[in-house]
């Protein structure tokens, strides 16, 4: 008896048919587009997040830096130590050689010596050729290498608005040691709403010329005016025996995104206010000058009102 086995039979034919394999493809497709609208959606929050970024950024350091700077106006200081070159042997007017006139300057108080011997003399002459000084001694000063050194601050630290080519509501000006590197210094910042720029402009304090803002001084791009019209500067001011301080200067800073906003379509904007930076210095002083005591309170240097115009 024969026993028959069934063989399997093979088709040619098999694999995916033409609607299968066009199914396969839409969905592909579907999937490929969900994942690029994604990565341009992830592309799109990353423009936005850099836009404001850089906006938040440009604005805080500018701050910063107006802060720090009107919180050390007004600071006097000497560059380099200085001493007597030679003893006074007598008091009254005299010129005397020191080791170094830098930071000097005609009208400022100085203190010289140490001990019973010191004192506190005006100075009416400085000339940085010879390095002489020319005051007033009340004290004889007989030992050599007497130190010399400045107190007090400048009472213009913070130039008042109503000094002759003073501080504006768009140009702040102030002056002193601001870096606390012994180097003092003068300084415009300068709000510029026509060229949307915030300048800041330093020069030595004796420099006599003041060169105009270049780009190379631009602090921050893309300034527009304040909201409600509120000036870049507005400042406190106290009167003392006729003379003005700045004892507060209010801050306040709009600006607009570089780019416009991928999303809406229009401009971010951000107004940064400091509505109290107290320039210490210029804050001493005016408390000194309330309680009488004049010698401690600095006039500007003639080198630097020439730079104000």
């Amino acid at each position: 008896m024969e026993i028959m086995t069934a063989r399997p039979e093979h088709h040619g034919d098999s694999g995916f048919t033409l609607i299968e394999l066009m199914i396969s493809v839409l969905i592909l497709m579907v999937v490929s587009g969900v994942v690029l609208q994604g990565m341009l959606g992830l592309g799109r929050v990353n423009d936005i997040v850099s836009n404001r970024t850089e906006m938040h950024s440009g604005v805080r350091n500018a701050t910063e830096l107006l802060q720090q700077e009107v919180g050390q106006a007004g600071r006097v200081s000497l560059p380099n130590p200085a001493v007597l070159g030679a003893a006074v042997a007598a008091p009254g007017m005299a010129t005397v050689a020191v080791s170094s006139t830098a930071g000097m300057f005609q009208d400022e108080y100085l203190v010289v010596d140490i001990g019973d011997n010191q004192e506190t003399v005006r100075l009416t002459a400085v000339n940085s050729a010879t390095s002489e000084i020319t005051a007033n001694f009340t004290k004889p000063h007989p030992g050599l290498n007497a130190p010399l050194s400045v107190r007090g601050g400048f009472a213009a630290g913070v130039v008042p608005t109503t000094m002759a080519n003073g501080s504006t509501g768009t140009v702040l000006k102030i002056v002193g040691d601001v870096n606390a590197d012994g180097n003092m210094v003068y300084v415009e910042y300068t709000c510029d709403l026509n060229t949307g720029r915030l300048y800041r402009n330093p020069v030595p304090f004796d420099a006599g010329v003041k060169p105009a803002p270049t780009t190379e001084q631009v602090l921050l791009d893309n300034l527009l005016a304040n909201p409600d019209g509120t000036p870049c500067f507005t400042y406190q001011q106290k009167v003392v025996n006729g003379a003005t301080y700045v004892v507060g200067v209010a801050i306040t800073l709009t600006v607009r995104t570089q780019d416009r906003d991928p999303i809406t379509g229009q401009f971010q904007s951000e107004t940064k206010a400091l509505l109290n930076v107290s320039p210490r210095n210029v804050f001493n002083v005016w408390q000194m000058a309330s309680l009488g005591y004049m010698d401690r309170v600095q006039e500007l240097p003639p080198a630097t009102e020439l730079l104000l115009p």
